[in-house]
């Protein structure tokens, strides 16, 4: 399968291939901030620009010190990087390996995990979570597999593709579960800023084997200016820098990334109107008997079909729409009756759920 197609958010390979432009499609495969870019970050990237002729600042440091306001921790706890995509990339060089490069993967979970491993050679292995229990995640089964010896755990909080926020009490577990077997914990929190009150920043902080990864794409709007960082203890997020080559985060991303945490105002606008949007699309959805919607606490809603067609065809029938959505059917652990939708403006989610009715009824 083509990398173009295992994400979504690949609106130029998708317009090319039907001899559109990206504007003429509805992208639900990609969960975006359905405001758009902030009018601040607008404005800080249009002054940015006569900075170009410098070298970018290396040491992130006005980013930091916004990071640091905006989650209420110490500058030196965040590293910051060319998107938490590069983060998942650099880490497997710098993970202890006392049990031969072992990886094991809460799953259905991102794709870009076990191929950031297998580039460093690590044996990758998934711990599937069932569509039919919820997602929910048995923490004594989860112990008794990291008891036969891994050397770092992947956990997605809220998770991605199903959207669901996993309760303190089993992030706490999980944490602690690790801390016992000498896991290290690499926890993915990029859509955390849905909910950010469920953070485990406080808790990584302290902790030597665990990160936090997020994301500046989803919740701020960005994704074509990569950006994202990680939360850890002091000696750890020093030695996260120092893995990347330098200025891999370009001025205009750095100077967005600053913007973007000030707009107070944009961001508060952000979580009411995807939390409005959300519910409504969710009820809209959970009307058709042929579909099983899955609550969310993120800016997408995943769902199952019941029986019928497979999310492939289901994403060809909108796509002859113009509608993109995410088949995931090529997650690990989860067949091809799963699909995943973004939550849009209030016009893009009805016209989404009215073309599902001419396709479902």
């Amino acid at each position: 399968m083509s990398h173009s197609y295992d994400h979504g958010g690949n609106i130029f390979t998708v317009a090319r291939s039907l001899g559109l432009r990206p504007e003429q499609l509805v992208d639900f495969s990609a969960s975006i901030n359905p405001l758009g870019i902030s009018a601040e970050v607008r404005t800080a990237l249009a002054a940015a620009i006569d900075s170009l002729i410098h070298y970018p600042d290396a040491s992130h440091a006005e980013l930091k010190q916004a990071l640091a306001r905006y989650h209420n921790l110490p500058a030196n706890h965040f590293t910051i990087a060319n998107g938490s995509t590069e983060l998942i990339y650099n880490l497997p060089a710098m993970l202890p390996c006392k049990n031969g490069k072992k990886a094991l993967i809460i799953s259905p979970s991102f794709s870009e995990y076990p191929r950031a491993l297998s580039q460093h050679q690590w044996e990758t292995h998934h711990f599937i979570l069932a569509p039919e229990h919820g997602f929910a995640i048995d923490t004594i089964a989860l112990e008794q597999t990291l008891a036969d010896g891994y050397d770092v755990l992947f956990f997605c909080n809220p998770g991605n593709p199903n959207g669901m926020l996993y309760p303190r009490q089993v992030v706490e577990k999980i944490i602690g579960i690790c801390q016992a077997y000498g896991t290290f914990l690499i926890l993915d929190e990029a859509f955390m800023d849905f909910c950010e009150e469920a953070s485990a920043k406080r808790m990584i902080i302290e902790n030597e084997k665990a990160v936090i990864l997020r994301s500046m794409t989803k919740f701020f709007g960005i994704p074509g200016l990569r950006l994202g960082y990680a939360v850890s203890n002091v000696a750890l997020a020093e030695r996260l820098d120092a893995l990347g080559g330098p200025w891999s985060v370009n001025t205009l991303a750095l100077a967005a990334g600053v913007a973007a945490l000030h707009d107070v105002r944009h961001n508060r606008e952000t979580l009411e109107y995807v939390r409005q949007e959300r519910q409504v699309l969710f009820e809209a959805l959970a009307q058709f008997p042929q579909l099983k919607v899955f609550p969310s606490s993120t800016n997408y809603l995943f769902g199952e079909i019941r029986g019928g067609m497979t999310s492939g065809e289901l994403r060809e029938r909108l796509l002859s729409q113009r509608i993109l959505i995410r088949d995931c059917a090529n997650f690990v652990g989860l067949s091809e009756r799963f699909f995943r939708v973004a939550v849009r403006t209030g016009d893009e989610n009805k016209r989404l759920v009215e073309s599902l009715g001419e396709i479902l009824k």
